[in-house]
């Protein structure tokens, strides 16, 4: 049976098909047409039936020069064994959430029917636990720590953990960044038991993991590199570090250096310092706070850019054969007027893997071309010099000649007419996380997450003998994410099997972010299913949108917003500003002709070395433009193609049920609540004025008192405190937006003075600013404290007074109209503050949440009448497909005190809610594997294409 499929940049090598690789010239045109100033709706429509038809290539169209067809899944089945995946996350490091974080990331695109993955987890003091694939969902580790020893299998030591794995897998995907899973540790554990893997060997990474060690060894291969000092342990020896401080030209009192740790990865602790004492107190707290014993100083380079190169290795067994793809910019952006020691920050921690502006990426950078062609030629001969494997990724910085760059020699590798090119750090287990670098940067080259990651374990197992017969039969990759070509279908007609799915995220709200989150993770995992055609769709902020508007200027003003269908690679970012940037850069003609030239240049390096893989099944993303529709183009193409909307928009328009109602009138199918419930769910007081009726029923609503936020400050505020507490009965105020989503804007109000200061807008508020704000009761509940960091293997326990008896939850529910489920409760866990954060709630690697609630905390039967009682609020508003609400719950009676209903709720892949869903399907239906996030947006995407409008 032919392959399913063959993208654009497959059959751009492939004479047999006469479909040759355009000239940048080309590019130019096409791309100039494809997007002009003048109206274009129908060619813009033309273009987006090219880019959701889909096709099958004939098997003799397809077997061509460089590449192989093989065998569908069940004749591969039949001629091979599954390969056993071990994969490894967690580890001591600061970094074990991000470790968390990839490893789900990895999880959701390698499993297969011809690959199965067990999933493992190291805690912070190495201790090595076998975990269901449902406990790598959970947002942390902390989530899942301190039951490790009742759900998960332990292992005695780590040697009988790795004799464990040389059974039980095949090969181990180690996915733990920093200590232990870059310095060799895991890796050195492994060899000892002869336990292939993905990576580097051991030896070679604790030299290239430690940065100090690593600079003297590019230093040693002859490359520019930056001075730098070493701080070990207790030795903080100042006047030694003054000495360097002089010998480098640098003011001991103002000198500007970068501290950072050794060996703890790339992001965590890694800060500005301003002359030797701030430095040494710097080195102090990264030793203090036990995130490394040795810390590097560096001179902080001025007038540099930043830079980041993925390596892939794609030689056969032990012939390295680097090839770096494209490399992405690094901006920092500052907006307004920013402190000048901000201004000197760095790509920390918090701009690398959590929503900011204060970042951008440029892929490939905006460099001139030499300096592009010098950093790919570097980091390969770096990749083959220190003898790394499969992967890598490499950082570095660029600086034009007017910097001031010093260097030993003027013939070191690095030296360009453009500039100085320096390598700093070496990742050898680069993040994974869905939006990271790796899947940016290969991406652009035509490879889907799917499509990268198997490559990579592929390559690993060539170099073991003994899994030799796995390279015979990996086969097609599973169908995953692949832009359809506009040349293909002029050539093959469209398919009439698929059905169209548009995936819509973004909007105006302040949760516009997650919404990205949500629609990127919706939009990954759909790609599973062969019988859909997915397109993820941005709606664009309108920036000078007003809710003042009068109701049919508003109809007309969203209707003209702008909604832009995304090409594969320009949907993995971190904020819609970034995508909307990325769309723009995309279509400048120039940029367009510069991207096409690298990538057409990458991919035949790729190919040299790949064709000769018999288990490489060629490229899978085509290199297509972004198209800009209006929302009402966009609506009627969802329309003509029969798609279903999956709606991703939380807040705004995408909530309050006016993109429901545009829908509806189009009958054009969409997924969650319908416009009633919509509408009255996005309003707080309208929900409790729906709900309360249900008091005698166990179903109760918070006492609300709605106010203009304008007219907070025409009285003084002194009086209005007085005359809420009075109201309400209380002595702490909660404040929200009454129409917005369950984050942004809410605040804990304990005196006149922090009224003040909300009634001045000094927090960050939804945008447009909300015209009316809710006050109501704060409800106190019971801090629940985990003890998972301690010593002591009884002491992990979790601790709660249980004085107040109520306890925050939030809950999923399922169904159609009428009939609607609920999920099983999470207890709700707030790190810091009394109010759960936007990154609390979504963002991997922060926030912990309890599923099920523990019986510690409350009992089955409570349990049960608790879920009772949420299907009663749901089925009373009308709800239907999914929705999160919000509550808090009487741990002995099971009484629900409601808080808020989402019905577009987040679904990034940290939400709590895919981990209700996995404990649902594994508890309720006893299914076996869990439903897993792909089967679950599947489940949403029926309903809604089911629905009745």
């Amino acid at each position: 049976m032919a392959s399913s499929f063959l993208s654009q940049a497959s059959l751009l090598h492939n004479p047999a098909l006469s479909l040759r690789r355009t000239s940048p010239e080309t590019v130019f045109a096409a791309r100039n047409s494809i997007v002009p100033s003048a109206p274009d709706f129908p060619e813009k429509k033309a273009l987006l039936r090219r880019r959701c038809s889909g096709f099958r290539v004939p098997r003799a169209a397809a077997e061509v020069v460089g590449y192989r067809i093989v065998e569908e899944a069940g004749e591969r089945r039949e001629k091979g064994r599954v390969l056993r995946v071990g994969l490894i996350c967690g580890g001591p490091s600061a970094e074990r959430g991000i470790s968390l974080n990839s490893a789900r990331s990895v999880l959701d695109h390698i499993q297969g029917e011809d690959l199965h993955v067990s999933c493992y987890y190291i805690d912070c003091n190495l201790n090595a636990y076998a975990i269901s694939s449902a406990q790598l969902y959970s947002n942390t580790p902390s989530d899942f720590d301190f039951k490790l020893a009742s759900l998960a299998q332990g292992f005695k030591t780590l040697s009988d953990f790795a004799e464990h794995l040389a059974s039980s897998v095949d090969i181990v995907f180690p996915v733990i960044h920093g200590r232990f899973g870059e310095d060799g540790g895991i890796q050195e554990l492994l060899e000892k038991s002869n336990v292939p893997f993905v990576g580097t060997r051991s030896a070679e990474c604790r030299k290239a993991f430690d940065k100090f060690d690593a600079s003297l060894e590019l230093n040693k291969q002859g490359f520019v590199t930056v001075p730098n000092f070493a701080v070990q342990g207790c030795e903080l020896n100042e006047s030694d570090l003054s000495e360097w401080f002089v010998r480098n030209q640098l003011d001991i009192n103002l000198g500007k250096v970068v501290v950072k740790p050794t060996k703890a990865g790339s992001s965590i602790g890694v800060t500005v310092a301003y002359g030797v004492a701030d430095a040494l107190k710097n080195a102090n707290e990264i030793i203090s706070e036990g995130i490394d014993d040795k810390v590097l100083v560096e001179i902080f380079l001025e007038e540099g850019s930043e830079f980041t190169a993925i390596v892939l290795d794609v030689g056969s067994a032990f012939d390295c054969q680097p090839v770096v793809l494209l490399p992405t910019e690094v901006e920092l952006q500052f907006h307004g007027s920013a402190d000048v020691r901000e201004k000197d920050a760095i790509f920390n921690y918090r701009r690398k893997y959590l929503p900011t502006q204060q970042v951008a990426y440029h892929t490939p950078p905006r460099f001139p071309l030499d300096v592009i062609q010098s950093i790919r030629e570097g980091a390969s001969l770096l990749f083959r010099r220190l003898g790394l494997r499969d992967f890598a990724r490499i950082d570095g910085w660029f600086f034009p000649p007017s910097a001031d760059i010093s260097s030993s020699s003027e013939s070191k590798f690095g030296k360009t007419e453009s500039g100085t090119i320096i390598f700093t750090d070496i990742n050898l287990i680069s993040g994974m996380e869905q939006t990271s670098f790796l899947f940016q940067q290969a991406s652009k080259v035509g490879f889907s997450h799917s499509n990268i990651l198997r490559t990579i374990i592929q390559h690993a197992c060539s170099r073991f003998p003994s899994l030799a017969s796995y390279n015979n039969v990996s086969g097609p990759l599973p169908r995953t994410g692949r832009s359809k070509s506009s040349q293909l279908t002029k050539v093959f007609p469209e398919r009439q099997d698929v059905r169209k799915v548009f995936v819509i995220f973004g909007g105006d709200t302040s949760e516009r972010q997650v919404s990205l989150m949500s629609g990127t993770n919706v939009w990954l995992n759909l790609q599973a299913f062969d019988d859909l055609e997915v397109t993820p769709c941005l709606l664009a902020s309108t920036k000078g949108y007003s809710s003042k508007t009068e109701p049919e200027d508003k109809e007309m003003d969203v209707t003209s917003r702008t909604v832009w269908s995304l090409p594969y690679s320009l949907v993995l970012r971190h904020t819609t500003e970034e995508v909307l940037d990325a769309c723009i850069e995309a279509i400048e003609p120039a940029r367009a002709a510069l991207t096409s030239q690298l990538r057409n240049q990458v991919m035949d390096d790729l190919m040299k070395g790949l064709k000769q893989q018999n288990w490489f099944a060629g490229f899978d993303i085509s290199g297509e433009p972004p198209v800009n529709l209006t929302l009402k183009q966009w609506i009627k193409l969802a329309k003509e193609f029969q798609a279903t909307v999956f709606i991703a928009v939380h807040g705004g328009i995408g909530e309050d049920g006016t993109l429901q109602s545009l829908l509806e009138a189009e009958g054009v199918p969409y997924t969650g609540p319908g416009v009633l419930a919509s509408k009255t769910c996005m309003d707080k007081v309208a929900t409790s004025l729906a709900l309360n009726h249900l008091a005698d029923l166990g179903v109760l609503t918070i006492t609300k008192d709605v106010r203009r936020k304008d007219d907070l400050l025409n009285m003084p505020i002194i009086n209005t405190w007085q005359e809420l507490t009075s109201k309400l009965q209380c002595e702490t105020l909660c404040v929200k937006p009454a129409r917005d989503g369950c984050s942004t804007g809410v605040a804990r109000l304990c005196c006149s003075e922090d009224l003040a200061v909300y009634a001045h807008g000094m927090i960050e508020m939804p945008n447009p600013p909300p015209e009316r704000v809710i006050f109501e009761p704060f409800i106190e509940t019971d801090e629940i404290i985990f003890s998972s960091k301690s010593s002591n293997e009884n002491a992990r326990d979790l601790l709660w007074k249980g004085q107040s008896r109520w306890v925050e939850v939030t809950v999923g529910v399922l169904g159609k109209r009428g009939s609607m489920y609920s999920l099983t409760p999470s207890v709700t866990v707030k790190e810091s503050g009394d109010i759960l954060s936007l990154e609390e709630k979504f963002q991997g690697g922060t926030g912990i949440n309890l599923t099920p609630p523990p019986l510690s905390i409350m009992s089955d039967e409570a349990l049960a009448r608790c879920k009772q009682r949420i299907e009663l609020i749901a089925n009373t508003l009308q709800l239907e497909g999914f929705s999160r609400i919000d509550a808090f719950v009487n741990v002995d009676s099971g009484e629900v005190l409601i808080i808020e209903v989402n019905t577009v709720p987040g679904m990034t892949p940290s939400t709590v809610l895919i981990h209700q869903i996995l404990f649902y399907a594994s508890q309720a239906l006893a299914e076996q594997p869990p439903m897993y996030p792909h089967r679950f947006f599947r489940t949403l995407l029926d309903l809604g294409s089911e629905r009745s409008l």
